[in-house]
């Protein structure tokens, strides 16, 4: 299935049914009196997060969605039928927005979390309503209030525990098939990685987190260079980042630097989450690199760098546990 995470659609909610002037005329009961029934309500338009969805793609095919409009009321005082609500089914962690693009309008975080995005309008009122001590024949009845109209966003923000950035060719894909079941794509060539990806990494039976994998950042990612940037706000939901570093590439604190000052440049809260700094590929490096480099990259970062090999497995283990512990910490921090 491919992967769609933002979606711009046009939403009419239903109008409401008119109501209507009608009398009551029945044999050996002479002035009957009004008797028009009121219009239905017009249909919601409604989103709801459905568990097992993961993309947005069903609204590159159909970006229109009108409700019904209410029934008519009729003689006899019978009310018109209120039309059914148009339910929009998104992936659980998508955001809704309006027109401009930044006004949150619902976050759907969670499964079975419903939204109201536009309200059908109401039923017009029949003559009966009219009726009183002084307009004992009332003529009026009123057309059904229109419906609301309006285009929205959609976008898709993947709910994990663990979020993997760094530059392109890192070893962020490796490391998510080393840890989990995943199966993303992995090739030597920078932007292999072209779509988000999650995977479950599950250390025992009670331990378990969702690990997700965005595409390369390089310089100027914030300014619209590469693909990163787009995906950025995948992992601003994850509780903790592991920043992945390729060893084998020479100047690792030059490499670290370069992603910090794009997330600081996306979003300073990005910037803040808690950070595991992952030294990869230590299969490619002699010891004394790896060392050296590793001690580098501490000074420069002033926490403790996980030296592993996500090809070879080596450290893996260590560092799941590790990832593992921060976000038991960082949830932990984040409860009233």
């Amino acid at each position: 299935m491919k992967f769609l995470d933002q979606a711009k659609i046009w939403l009419r909610s239903g109008d409401g049914g008119n109501g209507v002037v009608a009398f009551r005329r029945e044999k050996f009961i002479p002035d009957g009196g009004p008797d028009g029934g009121d219009g239905g309500k017009g249909g919601d338009v409604v989103a709801e997060a459905v568990p097992g969805l993961n993309t947005l793609i069903d609204f590159r095919y159909a970006q229109h969605f009108r409700a019904a409009k209410g029934g008519n009321g009729a003689g006899q005082n019978r009310t018109g039928a209120n039309a059914p609500a148009i339910v929009l089914r998104v992936p659980p962690g998508t955001e809704i927005l309006a027109e401009d693009g930044e006004t949150l309008l619902a976050d759907l975080d969670a499964p079975g979390k419903r939204a109201l995005l536009a309200r059908g309008g109401d039923g017009g009122f029949g003559n009966t309503h009219y009726k009183s001590s002084t307009n004992r024949a009332p003529r009026r009845a009123d057309p059904g209030h229109p419906g609301e109209e309006r285009w929205v966003w959609l976008r898709l923000k993947l709910i994990a525990d663990v979020g993997l950035v760094g530059l392109p060719n890192a070893g962020k894909s490796t490391l998510l098939a080393a840890a989990s079941a995943a199966r993303p794509r992995i090739a030597d060539y920078p932007f292999t990685t072209l779509n988000p990806g999650l995977g479950m990494v599950r250390l025992s039976a009670a331990e378990e987190f969702v690990l997700a994998d965005i595409p390369g950042l390089i310089a100027g990612a914030s300014e619209g260079a590469g693909l990163g940037h787009r995906f950025l706000f995948h992992v601003e939901r994850c509780a903790v980042l592991l920043h992945v570093i390729d060893g084998a590439a020479g100047d690792v604190v030059r490499a670290w630097r370069t992603v910090r000052a794009e997330l600081a440049a996306h979003r300073a809260s990005l910037a803040a989450k808690p950070e595991l700094i992952v030294l990869n590929k230590a299969d490619a490096m002699a010891p004394r690199e790896a060392s050296a480099r590793r001690a580098a990259l501490a000074r420069a970062c002033g926490h403790p760098v996980f030296v592993v090999s996500a090809a070879g497995g080596q450290g893996v283990p260590e560092l799941l546990r590790a990832a593992h512990r921060a976000v038991q910490i960082a949830r932990a921090d984040r409860r009233p």
